[in-house]
């Protein structure tokens, strides 16, 4: 597994804060999608030889918990709330409304590789429902014409690259 070394040296830290390494599973996971973006069949494997496990017990943390991804996503991800209160108030015409503007599918890859559209559990701000989360921007009280905004913004920064 190719990490950058501060990502190395950080999993070697964290490592020594558990009296069990196996118990460093998911700080280990966090990190190395942070650095690629998503967790590869090589990074199950070299963190199951990292901390003393078979492969199987590191996939079985991957594929149970959803914050995991086992694919690529594009530069930009789009998470769209979809629980009750935002669901009453339009998270769904939301997330369609993303789907359109940037010509892709829920959990996929837009064809010019830059956003990501999903829903997600909670985004805790049912308050101010629908709320939608763009990387780590929580945006609230999204009704069209801000989804809009929003999708005109990262169509604006993606021209500028």
């Amino acid at each position: 597994m190719n990490l950058k070394p501060e990502t190395l040296i950080k999993i070697d830290e964290v490592i020594t804060h558990y009296p069990e390494k196996r118990s460093a599973m998911m700080p280990l996971l966090h990190l190395i999608q942070e650095e690629v973006g998503y967790i590869p069949e090589e990074a199950i494997t070299w963190v199951a030889e990292k901390l003393g496990l078979q492969p199987i017990n590191v996939y079985e943390v991957v594929t149970f918990y959803p914050m995991f991804r086992r694919q690529p996503i594009g530069r930009r991800h789009i998470k769209v709330c979809r629980t009750l209160s935002c669901a009453l108030r339009g998270g769904y015409q939301i997330c369609e409304k993303f789907e359109q503007e940037f010509n892709t599918h829920r959990g996929a890859v837009s064809p010019d590789g830059e956003v990501t559209v999903e829903f997600v559990e909670c985004l805790a701000s049912c308050g101010t429902a629908p709320v939608v989360m763009v990387d780590d921007d929580l945006h609230e009280q999204v009704d069209g014409a801000k989804a809009q905004q929003i999708a005109d913004r990262i169509k604006a920064e993606a021209r500028q690259r």
